[in-house]
C-alpha cells in the first residue's frame, strides 16, 4: 500500500482486508470444499490448478455463479482439441437472460443497469426493469420480423444504452450480434457486415463527438443499398432527423405497450416472451480482426464460451458486483464494448460514455469517471500516457475516491504510467495492465485483486489460461522474451470463423506455427515471479544482429521525451540481405527534429535498451496512421516500404486516416 521502496519492490500491494474481501479469495475457499481446489497457496496455487483440472475448474465456475443451464451438460470438455474444443456438450442457456436477471431482483430491479453519458452534462439512467423490459419488447418485435436463431443482426450505433437493449435482443431470440461504431466509413462497415449477411441493422442518424455533429444518413442509405439481405432497418434519430422510408422507428418499436409487459412500467418480463434456450457453442456475436491486410476475420464467439469466460474475468479477475459501477471507454467496433456489455452479468452498473476522450480537456475521461461514481474505470495506456504527457493531475482536480481500480489496455502500459497513476490518481491505487484479443473477446494475462503490482508488468495470467512464453522450437522459457502461446482451449476461443467451411483460415491464423496450440502473435516475458512483460507484436518484431525486440520497448522510451508526440518504428528486410530500421515520429506542437532532438532519441535508446535498436534514420511524419479501433499501423507500413502498391499493403476501410499512408508510400518511391 505505500511506493515502492526499490526497484524490485511492488509499486502497490493489497492489504489484508482487501484480499479477504476480494471474491476471488472466497471462489478459492468456496472450490477448496466442493472441487478440489487448493485451500492454500493463494493465486499461484489457484491458477495452477485451473489449468491442469481444467473440467473441475469451469465447472466451479459455473456453479459459482448460478449458470442456468436449462438442460444439464454432459460433461465439461467433450473434447480438447485446439482448434475444436468442445464444451458443455448438450448444455443449452442464453447469455440475454443472465445479463438481465438482477431485474428479478425487487430490491435492485429499479436501481441502474445503465449510466449513459456524453458530452454534456447530462446522466441518464436506465433501471434494470426498464432495460429488460426494452429487450424482451424488442426481442418480441424481432421474431415478429421473422428473426430466428442463427440470423445476424447488426448495429451501426455509438456506445449509447439502444446498442445495448439491441444486442440484449437479439441474444434472447438467438440470433447473432454484431456491430461497427458510426466512424467507421460505408467501406469499412461493408467489409465487415457482408461477410455475415445481416437480416436486421440497427443505426443512428449522426453521432456527436469533439462538440460537433457528424451527419451519418448518407453512409447508412449506401449501407441500405449495399446490403440485400437486410429485412428492416431501426432507425435510432440521435440528432433528430425524422425516421427515413421503409425504416422503422426506435421508440415505437420499444414502447411500454409493445411486449404486452405491465403498462405500468414495472418492468416484469411478459409472461408470453421466453428466452431462446441455445446450444453452449450457439454463435452470440461477430467480432473483427482489424483487417488492414485484407478483409477482416469474422470471428465468431458463443453464447456460452463468452457467459463463462465474462463471469470469471469481470466477478473474479476484475472483483466486480451490484455495489460496483463499471466504466470503460470504448466504442461499439472493439472488443472490449462487448466485454464492458458483460458487467451485466455481475450485477454490475455499466457506464456508457459516447463522445471523444478528450473534450473538452485531456481529462475528459476523468472527469466522466468522477461524474458516474465509477468504481473500476478503463481505458488505454495512449490515453494514460497523454494525459502525463499533457500535464493532467486527476487525483487533484477530480474526486476519484470510488476508483479503487484503473485498468488498461489496447498497447503495454508503459512503466512511466504505473507510475503516473500511482503519483497523480492515488498511491492505493490497483492498477490492472491487461493482455488479451479479439480472438477470445477477454484476457490472457491482467488483472488479480489479491497480488502486487510490479512496475511495467501485468499481474499474473488469467485463471483458466495456460499462457507460456515459447522460443522458436516450441520449448518454454521464463525471464526470456518469447511467443505467447496458450495450450490449453478457453471457452471463449472462436467456434469459428465466418465463411471458413474448412477450417484453415482460422487454424493458420493461431496454430500454424505450433499445431494444436494457440500462438497469439504477441512477444512476451513470463517472469520468475509469474508476472507478464507484454513487448508488441510478434509479426512486427524488430531483429537486429539477431537479437529481437517488440516495437513497443521502443516507444515506451522513446515518446517519455516531451517533444515526441507518438512514434512508428519498423524493420524493413531489404532484397540485398540488408536491414533498414527507420523510426517514424509525430513531434508535438512547437517541436523541431533537429540534431539534437536526433542525438537525444539516439542516445535514450542506446542507453535505455539496446545499441543494436539505435534506428538507421529518424524521419518526422505528419500523424501515425491507426486502425479504426486506435492501433498502430506497422505490418502494412512495413509492406509500403518494401514497395508494395498501397492498395495492395492496407485495406482501406480498416484505417483512421488512408492519407497518412501516402505520405509513406511516397517515401518508399523516393529511396534509392
Amino acid at each position: 500500500m505505500t511506493a515502492a521502496a526499490s526497484p524490485d519492490a511492488p509499486l502497490w500491494q493489497p492489504g489484508q482486508d482487501r484480499i479477504a474481501t476480494a471474491r476471488i479469495t472466497r471462489f478459492q475457499s468456496w472450490a477448496a470444499e466442493r472441487y478440489g481446489a487448493p485451500a492454500d497457496g493463494g493465486y499461484t496455487a489457484l491458477h495452477r490448478w485451473s489449468v491442469e483440472e481444467l473440467e473441475s475448474f469451469w465447472a466451479a465456475v459455473a456453479d459459482w455463479f448460478d449458470i442456468r443451464f436449462s438442460t444439464p451438460y454432459e460433461r465439461v470438455l467433450g473434447d480438447r482439441s485446439m482448434p475444436g474444443a468442445q464444451w458443455f456438450p448438450g448444455a443449452t442457456l442464453n447469455y440475454a437472460e443472465h445479463a438481465l436477471r438482477t431485474a428479478d431482483d425487487p430490491d435492485r430491479a429499479h436501481q441502474p443497469a445503465l449510466l449513459y453519458v456524453d458530452e454534456t452534462p447530462e446522466q441518464t439512467a436506465v433501471s434494470w426493469a426498464e432495460l429488460r423490459r426494452q429487450v424482451t419488447a424488442l426481442a418480441t418485435r424481432l421474431r415478429e420480423l421473422g428473426v430466428r436463431p442463427g440470423d445476424r443482426v447488426s448495429g451501426y450505433l455509438p456506445n449509447i444504452p439502444q446498442a445495448v437493449t439491441a444486442l440484449l435482443a437479439t441474444a434472447a431470440v438467438g440470433a447473432t450480434w454484431t456491430s461497427c461504431a458510426p466512424d467507421f466509413g460505408a467501406r469499412g462497415v461493408l467489409d465487415r457486415f457482408q461477410q455475415v449477411e445481416p437480416v436486421v441493422l440497427f443505426t443512428v442518424d449522426g453521432y456527436r463527438y469533439g462538440g460537433k455533429e457528424h451527419d451519418r444518413t448518407e453512409t447508412v442509405a449506401e449501407l441500405r443499398r449495399e446490403l440485400p439481405t437486410l429485412r428492416a432497418v431501426v432507425h435510432i434519430p440521435l440528432l433528430g432527423t425524422p425516421t427515413p422510408d421503409g425504416a422503422l422507428d426506435w421508440a415505437e418499436i420499444t414502447a411500454p405497450d409493445a411486449d404486452g409487459a405491465d403498462p405500468g412500467g414495472s418492468g416484469a418480463t411478459p409472461r408470453a416472451f421466453v428466452y431462446e434456450q441455445v446450444p453452449f457453442d450457439h454463435p452470440l456475436w461477430v467480432l473483427y480482426s482489424s483487417g488492414t491486410t485484407g478483409l477482416p476475420k469474422a470471428i465468431v464467439q458463443s453464447q456460452g464460451g463468452i457467459l463463462l469466460e465474462h463471469v470469471k474475468q469481470l466477478g473474479l479477475h476484475c472483483d466486480l458486483g451490484p455495489e460496483d459501477r463499471f466504466f470503460w471507454y470504448t466504442s461499439t467496433g472493439w472488443m472490449m464494448w462487448n466485454f464492458l456489455v458483460s458487467g451485466l452479468l455481475t450485477g454490475t452498473t455499466v457506464v456508457l460514455y459516447d463522445g471523444s476522450p478528450g473534450h473538452p480537456s485531456v481529462d475528459a475521461q476523468w472527469g466522466v469517471a468522477e461524474r458516474t461514481g465509477a468504481t473500476l474505470f478503463g481505458t488505454s495506456a495512449a490515453y494514460v500516457m497523454a494525459c502525463r504527457k499533457a500535464g493532467v493531475h486527476p487525483g487533484r482536480d477530480h474526486d476519484l475516491s470510488r476508483v479503487g481500480c484503473v485498468a488498461t489496455t489496447g498497447s503495454p502500459l508503459p512503466p512511466d504510467g504505473f507510475r503516473w497513476l500511482h503519483d497523480e490518481v492515488a498511491e492505493d491505487l490497483w492498477i490492472a495492465s491487461v493482455s488479451g484479443g479479439t480472438d477470445v473477446c477477454s484476457c490472457f494475462a491482467g488483472a488479480v485483486p489479491t497480488l502486487p503490482v510490479h512496475v511495467g508488468e501485468l499481474q499474473a495470467p488469467c485463471l483458466g489460461t495456460d499462457l507460456q512464453a515459447w522460443d522458436p522450437e516450441g520449448h518454454p522459457v521464463v525471464g526470456e522474451v518469447g511467443e505467447l502461446v496458450v495450450t490449453r482451449p478457453m471457452p471463449s476461443m472462436p467456434v469459428r470463423f465466418w465463411n471458413d467451411p474448412d477450417g484453415s483460415r482460422y487454424r493458420d491464423s493461431y496454430f500454424e506455427m505450433f499445431p494444436g496450440v494457440w500462438r497469439h502473435g504477441d512477444w512476451i516475458t513470463v517472469t520468475d515471479r509469474g508476472t507478464v512483460i507484454i513487448h508488441g507484436r510478434s509479426d512486427s518484431t524488430l531483429n537486429r544482429q539477431g537479437v529481437r525486440m517488440g516495437s513497443a520497448d521502443i516507444y515506451e522510451v522513446v515518446e517519455r521525451l516531451p517533444e515526441i508526440r507518438e512514434s512508428l518504428v519498423i524493420g524493413v528486410e531489404e532484397p540485398d540481405g540488408g536491414y533498414w530500421m527507420p523510426l517514424f515520429v509525430h513531434l508535438a506542437e512547437g517541436a523541431a527534429l533537429d540534431d539534437a532532438l536526433r542525438t537525444r532519441v539516439r542516445l535514450t535508446i542506446r542507453e535505455q535498451l539496446s545499441p543494436r535498436h539505435v534506428p538507421d534514420e529518424i524521419i518526422e511524419v505528419p500523424g501515425i496512421p491507426h486502425t479504426l479501433t486506435g492501433k498502430r499501423i506497422e505490418v502494412p507500413v512495413k509492406r509500403l516500404l518494401q514497395g508494395t502498391a498501397l492498395d495492395k499493403a492496407v485495406n482501406a476501410g480498416s484505417v483512421d486516416n488512408l492519407e497518412l499512408l501516402r505520405f509513406y508510400e511516397e517515401l518508399a518511391r523516393e529511396r534509392p
